[in-house]
């Protein structure tokens, strides 16, 4: 009987050592977990890795040592550490999909400004139904990684409390700190990492880039002078300037094969209504200032003729008194205005642009069925665009002044959908029901689809085209050019891995002097651009004021390529189909 008793006791003893040997390996499989994931290529998901934590590591060795030498770790310790590993989770999930997603590092200072606007749009396009739920799944999510690992914290501290284990642990733990020391310093790091970057460095990389952009700020900066942004316009003799920034309309459109072939019927009719209509085009690739978000920063550089890349610059270039690509234009009797469906609350900063009249989404009056957060179709921003400013010139009576029209685009803006339908009937988009029931049905029945965005992309931007040849239709006269182009790449999740900086430039006119004018800066005729980048965006309003008043080359004497600010660089990479497809 007695035998029988210590004999279950022994098996107790022995199941419950096992489940503890189980726990604390499962506690610290989590935890390392925590900080170690890496994102599943290009989506919002994310996978376990084989590497490990230092701070794992560190931290288990200062519990080691604190309760070798008699101290104890209260449960308020314990709590503090799985909130900074929760902490730590989120970091980790900021840093390894911001760049799947954006083609960039978080930069913290900067992008929390724009969380309000990115807050507002994601629940203008998700349903309600899915904003909940994913409101109540991040809450429930973020609640049992928490008491997941408290638990986990617990059961490493209970382990700890036997000499043995302490000692394990803490050889364990030096083992992994001199690894990771030696991984460091290596002069060759091994491709696939054993130990995982310390999340304290991301810290510790926001806090700096906090600390100095606020000193940034603090001091006096350098701003380059402003280009020579002036031009007889002899060439254009008065016509209407239309500068059309496509939002997300970047080189992956033509580098991605994929994109490239999709794409080919609305870039070929484009093609043909620029035939048809007696116009001829010209392209190129530019590169823009920012990558995937950012538009105003693309605007300020062609804008201004200036280089800023970061918003602390362009905020600051944005307080002083600065020559304009559209003052060049307005001392020639043009008047300046700004077609913004997107502008949704006052802009005061829009002063510096000088524009004589802004159309933002009020003032244009649209009444039709909302497409997402922006809400307007880039069609009906043109068709309205005639009514207000675009009258015609056939009778004195009706005569007015050339135009020089600004228009940033939202229709191609991510998520991409959904995507208006296109209205052949141009009359009809001033309407109050200005699509068929069937055609707006579907359109709105499409939610994007946030793991592969590229679909959402491409409908987006072939929309885009064939709104651009509708209204070339709609604008059969002769005093009139059309410049498009890309603002920024779309987010990596479309665009790639390691994606260029470049976006599509074309320039669409009946003059062939301009034509030939902008051939001399690396211009190729077509809506297909060469591989070299022409280059930067703050280059091209400058060469586009060359173009409207330079001599046109012949046959018996060459053009002065040095008077054009834009000169094409270095080839751009080949597709490689092997690599992106």
């Amino acid at each position: 009987m007695h035998r029988s008793i210590r004999s279950a006791n022994r098996q107790t003893s022995g199941a419950t050592r096992l489940w503890r040997v189980l726990a604390v390996i499962a506690a610290l499989y989590l935890l390392n977990a925590l900080v170690t994931f890496h994102n599943v290529w290009p989506t919002v998901f994310i996978r376990p890795s084989k590497e490990l934590s230092i701070e794992l590591a560190g931290i288990v060795l200062l519990m080691a040592a604190w309760l070798q030498v008699g101290y104890t770790i209260s449960r308020r310790w314990l709590v503090a550490l799985a909130v900074i590993f929760v902490l730590g989770a989120i970091v980790r999930y900021a840093e390894v999909t911001a760049p799947a997603l954006y083609g960039r590092q978080v930069n913290l200072y900067w992008d929390i400004q724009y969380l309000g606007a990115v807050t507002a749009m994601l629940t203008r396009v998700a349903s309600p139904g899915l904003l909940v739920v994913s409101i109540l799944a991040a809450v429930a999510g973020l609640t049992m990684l928490h008491f997941a690992a408290l638990w986990s914290w617990r059961c490493i501290t209970g382990a700890l409390q036997f000499q043995l284990v302490r000692a394990v642990a803490a050889v364990a733990a030096i083992a992994v700190i001199v690894g990771f020391t030696q991984e460091q310093l290596a002069q060759e790091r091994p491709r696939i990492p054993r130990f995982a970057m310390p999340i304290s460095k991301t810290f510790g990389e926001q806090f700096a880039r906090i600390g100095a952009a606020a000193l940034e700020r603090g001091t006096v900066q350098q701003l380059p002078p402003s280009p020579a942004l002036s031009s007889t316009l002899s060439l254009i003799d008065g016509s209407d300037v239309l500068v059309i920034f496509v939002e997300s309309y970047g080189r992956v459109v033509y580098d991605n094969r994929h994109l490239f072939e999709t794409l080919e019927p609305a870039r070929a009719e484009l093609a043909a209504a620029i035939t048809d209509t007696g116009r001829t085009v010209v392209s190129g690739f530019v590169k823009s200032p920012t990558f995937g978000g950012g538009s105003w920063l693309a605007h300020l550089n062609f804008l201004s003729g200036i280089e800023v890349r970061d918003a602390n610059r362009g905020n600051l270039l944005m307080t002083q008194s600065r020559r304009l690509f559209g003052d060049a234009l307005a001392e020639h009797g043009y008047r300046r205005v700004g077609l913004m469906p997107g502008l949704k609350k006052p802009w005061p900063e829009g002063g510096f642009y000088g524009f004589d009249r802004i159309y933002d989404d009020a003032s244009l009056g649209y009444g039709g069925p909302a497409f997402g957060w922006w809400r307007i179709p880039d069609q009906f921003s043109l068709a309205r665009l005639e009514t207000l400013e675009l009258a015609p010139r056939t009778s004195a009576a009706n005569e007015r002044r050339p135009l020089f029209v600004f228009f940033p685009t939202i229709t191609t803006h991510a998520p991409f959908h959904p995507t208006p339908p296109y209205q052949a009937d141009w009359s009809r988009m001033l309407d109050p029901q200005p699509f068929d029931q069937a055609s707006l049905r579907d359109s709105l029945s499409q939610p994007p689809d946030w793991t592969d965005l590229s679909p959402s992309y491409s409908n987006s931007v072939a929309y885009s085209l064939r709104t651009f040849a509708g209204y070339l239709h709609t604008q059969r006269r002769d005093d009139l050019i059309v410049v498009i182009i890309g603002d920024h790449q779309p987010p990596a999740m479309v665009s790639g891995l390691n994606a260029s900086w470049d976006v599509p430039v074309h320039v669409i006119s009946t003059n062939p002097a301009v034509i030939d004018a902008l051939g001399s800066c690396g211009f190729v005729s077509g809506l297909l651009p060469a591989r070299e980048t022409l280059g930067g965006m703050h280059q091209l309003g400058p060469s586009l004021l060359y173009a409207f008043a330079a001599p046109a080359p012949d046959s018996t004497t060459t053009q002065n390529t040095s008077l054009c600010p834009l000169r094409p660089g270095d080839p751009a990479p080949t597709y490689d189909p092997t690599v992106r497809s």
